[in-house]
Parts: C-alpha cells; sequence; structure tokens
C-alpha cells in the first residue's frame, strides 16, 4: 500500500524544520549585550583641555566612552589636616551617581589620599577597588611636562582595578603597583595575562 502526503504539506514541515535549524545554528547570546559605557566624572577643578585629552585618548581604545559635566568636590571627602580629598570617599560619592550599566571615573587636580597598611594617609595618584563601579584619578602628583599622557595611564589603571584586575609583576604592564613612586613612564601596555581579562569583559585595551 502506498501512502501520498500532499505537496502543501511536505512544504510545511520543511519549512517548519528550517526554521527550528536556523535558530540552533545562529545563536546570538550576546547580541542583547550592552557595552558597558565609562562616564568620565571630572570634579570642577580639572581645567576642560585635560577633560577633553582624556576623553579623546580613551575614545580612541574602547568607544563607549561619555565626558560628563563636571561636579563640585564633596565637603565630606576633605581632609584638613594634610589639606587632601579622601580617596575612597570620592569613590562612594561617584559610585551614588553611577548608573546601571556604566563605571565612573572621577578625575582631579587635587592631591588624594587612602589608608595603606600603617600609613593612615597615604598620598596617591589614583584608586579603584577591584572590582568596583567608580574610581578616581588626581594629576596633582604627575610630572608637568607629562600630565596629559600620565593621567590616561593612570585612568586605565584604575579602570582595569574596577575590571578586577589586581596590581601586576610586570614592569611594564599599566597595572603594575606605583609603590608610592611615579613609575608612569615605564609603563606602556597591558600584559597579556591583564589584557586577557579585560577582553573578557569586552574591553579592547
Amino acid at each position: 500500500m502506498k501512502f501520498f502526503i500532499p505537496i502543501s504539506f511536505a512544504l510545511f514541515v520543511i519549512m517548519v524544520l528550517c526554521t527550528g535549524c536556523k535558530s540552533k545554528a545562529f545563536p546570538t547570546p550576546m547580541a542583547n549585550k550592552k557595552p558597558l559605557i565609562i562616564d568620565i566624572r571630572p570634579f570642577n577643578d580639572m581645567p576642560s583641555p585635560d577633560q577633553q585629552a582624556l576623553f579623546g585618548s580613551l575614545k580612541k581604545i574602547y568607544p563607549h566612552v561619555v565626558l560628563k559635566p563636571a561636579v563640585a568636590l564633596p565637603a565630606s571627602a576633605y581632609f584638613p589636616a594634610r589639606n587632601r580629598y579622601r580617596a575612597d570617599s570620592l569613590i562612594s560619592f561617584l559610585r551614588k551617581i553611577t548608573t546601571e550599566g556604566h563605571i565612573s571615573i572621577g578625575i582631579t587636580t587635587k592631591d588624594i589620599s587612602t589608608t595603606k597598611g600603617k600609613y593612615a594617609d597615604w598620598g596617591i595618584m589614583g584608586l579603584g577597588y577591584s572590582p568596583g563601579l567608580s574610581c578616581v584619578a588626581s594629576s596633582y602628583r604627575l610630572a608637568d611636562n607629562k600630565k596629559t599622557t600620565q593621567l590616561y595611564k593612570v585612568a586605565i589603571h584604575e579602570l582595569g582595578h574596577t575590571q578586577g584586575l589586581p596590581h601586576c609583576p610586570d614592569k611594564g604592564c599599566f597595572m603594575r603597583d606605583a609603590e608610592g613612586k611615579n613609575v608612569l613612564d615605564e609603563e606602556s601596555y597591558f600584559c597579556s595575562s591583564c589584557k586577557k581579562v579585560l577582553h573578557a569583559k569586552g574591553f579592547p585595551f
């Protein structure tokens, strides 16, 4: 006995099967994942040309960067005994104004500090928690004739921390621990290990 399947029904079955195959052959789990946006948050002491310079440098290596309007340095972060601003307090302030899907880097010309080991008030160039939603960089301790380049290096170092990177033993890596010195001229790349972590998070640094 022979069975005959109507042509229209056969075509319908083929179309259904092909539609199912297509959805499995081209999975797009990352298609709807939005890129993380970097917000540059200048404090109102930072000159506009320095703001624009950092924005331009970061934009060259990562397209999702926004230069936000300048904000006032929070009085709660000021440490009058040393005429400094506490970096951890600045980070806390920035975190409160950072929206979902964004990370913030505050930039300032002021001297900033944090607690480090036995030192209650250790002067630093920048600070970022690993991981974290915000970080801060200061130009106060940078070389006068290299501030643009050095501020960029401090910025990507602290942004690296927000993505979970620790300090790196590679002396040429941007994630090197400054150990209280300005060694920025010796840094020129993200080492392969640090780069691998950043690339996995969608940062082509």
